[in-house]
């Protein structure tokens, strides 16, 4: 007899970190898998951390978050995206990966249906599933920039449709929404009695003159769309499992409600962290961001120098380039690549059936190693 419930028994485990599991048994192993800035969390930003301790700040704070990060939170959302929140609108998350859980576990009855875009970030089927909804998959391809439409979204759409997952700028495949994509998916939305869950957490990471555009911010959006954020991607803070998530104050109550029974509250000592990254952390952001433009300009030449097609990314940290000429699925190839060039990337097939096809290469690492990775890359490719 199996004490496990159907319904987690049912799920497949996290098609990244099988790989990734084998690649940590073997030696001289490069690996662009991993979505994880390489940059040590600034200096000010941990000094802030141990200041807290240093004071005895060792409690709990208050179940949404201490009232001074929400504020600043509020500000930031303000100045950096034009999106209007109260404190009493946010909610200080343990990393976005909890925000993504709750908010789908307030909004999901058993049986409704939440649509998401794919290739898409591996969590969102599974929460979708562990509330009882329906996910549905909602596919997209390198031919129109991995951009969900607002067609796509029309030809989805039944009446059990509860809410949309939205993640630009996306990760696996780095595509942006624009402003006018936004407002055409926001004319669909405005109709209905739809929540938009919009994760942003590399909202800081876009490339060229493209600023990141939030649907919460046009107009008849913002009363419908929970924003998730977070600290892990753009001041290179994931061990501190610090996010928010800011919406109505409804559904921010409905998953403070969820969220202090479940967790409790984030971190003491990394939310005091966040309040110093919020605060002195602009310069931080756009030194790093520079460095990832410029790795991301370095892996795509590469990637295309060797003969793959690979859609130019303009956000996040991630390349998706196709291998479909090689007569493999995805899977295998990531596989191959390991065992006979102890290079890890993640299999397209990971973020969602329509990313069969392609492969996921980060570029959160250093020069050094993007160089040894293309080195690995390109004799693997040369031998099929």
């Amino acid at each position: 007899m199996s004490f496990v419930a159907k319904t987690i028994e049912a799920l497949p485990g996290s098609g990244i970190r099988k790989f990734f599991d084998i690649a940590a048994g073997m030696e001289d192993v490069v690996s662009l898998g991993v979505g994880e800035p390489d940059f040590v969390t600034p200096w000010h930003i941990r000094e802030e951390a141990i200041y807290s301790l240093e004071r005895r700040r060792t409690m709990y704070t208050s179940n949404a978050g201490l009232p001074e990060l929400r504020e600043e939170i509020s500000r930031y959302m303000a100045a950096q995206f034009a999106l209007e929140y109260t404190p009493a609108q946010t909610l200080v998350t343990v990393g976005v990966s909890e925000g993504i859980d709750i908010a789908i576990r307030a909004i999901v009855d058993p049986g409704d249906e939440v649509l998401a875009a794919e290739p898409c970030f591996v969590s969102y089927k599974p929460c979708v599933t562990m509330a009882g909804g329906v996910p549905v998959p909602v596919p997209t391809s390198a031919a129109n920039g991995f951009k969900i439409t607002a067609e796509d979204i029309k030809a989805k759409l039944t009446p059990k449709t509860k809410a949309i997952i939205l993640s630009y700028p996306n990760n696996p495949t780095g595509a942006i929404l624009d402003k006018q994509d936004l407002e055409d998916i926001a004319e669909v939305l405005r109709k209905r009695d739809i929540v938009v869950i919009s994760d942003e957490v590399y909202a800081e990471l876009t490339y060229g003159d493209t600023a990141h555009v939030s649907i919460a911010s046009l107009p008849g959006m913002l009363e419908k769309t929970i924003v998730l954020n977070g600290f892990s991607k753009a001041f290179a803070m994931t061990g501190w499992r610090l996010g928010w998530a800011c919406g109505p104050a409804a559904l921010i109550a409905a998953m403070t409600k969820i969220h202090q029974y479940v967790l409790m509250c984030a971190p003491t000592a990394a939310q005091y962290a966040g309040l110093a990254a919020l605060r002195h952390g602009a310069g931080d952001v756009a030194a790093m961001r520079k460095e990832y433009d410029a790795r991301r300009r370095f892996l795509l030449a590469g990637l295309r120098e060797m003969g793959l097609e690979c859609f130019e990314a303009r956000g996040a940290f991630y390349l998706f380039p196709s291998i479909r000429g090689f007569g493999m699925g995805s899977e295998a190839f990531c596989e191959r690549l390991l065992k006979e060039k102890r290079l890890a990337v993640a299999p397209g097939t990971a973020f969602g059936a329509c990313g069969e096809g392609h492969i996921r290469c980060s570029y959160a690492y250093a020069i050094e190693s993007i160089r040894e990775a293309l080195k690995r890359l390109r004799g693997f490719v040369e031998g099929l």
